[in-house]
């Protein structure tokens, strides 16, 4: 962003406050238990901050967004200075996470179509 370019004229990151949380912590150098123990706060804490069930306290949001290397309009509002990597290191982690789901996907159905064997090996035997 230049020094004439206000957050006002930037298109709002329209992600959660939990999703723009969890990019900026995989953008830090920091660890979940690390932001945790920082902060004070309890890791399950973070983890429900990451998840969207809940958000920071107001003693707690401004610190949490000067860890991140964020701005605190941004970890809020998707205005503002957000985390810093190229773009080319964004697509690459969201292929990654992308091909992640996919082999979570191959593997649920198989153990959909095991639980369906299972269900229907005992359903012949009692029945």
């Amino acid at each position: 962003m230049s020094d004439t370019t206000t957050i006002f004229e930037q298109e709002p990151d329209e992600d959660t406050f939990g999703g723009r949380f969890s990019r900026a912590l995989d953008a830090s150098e920091l660890s979940t238990k690390d932001l945790a123990w920082r902060l004070g706060v309890q890791l399950a804490t973070v983890r429900a901050w990451e998840r969207d069930r809940s958000v920071p306290g107001s003693h707690h949001i401004s610190r949490t967004a000067g860890l991140l290397g964020v701005s605190l309009s941004w970890l809020l509002h998707g205005v503002g200075l957000g985390p810093s990597g190229s773009s080319e290191e964004l697509d690459s982690a969201i292929e990654a996470q992308f091909e992640k789901l996919k082999l979570l996907h191959i593997e649920t159905g198989q153990l959909i179509g095991q639980l369906r064997s299972d269900l229907d090996r005992r359903a012949t035997v009692t029945g």
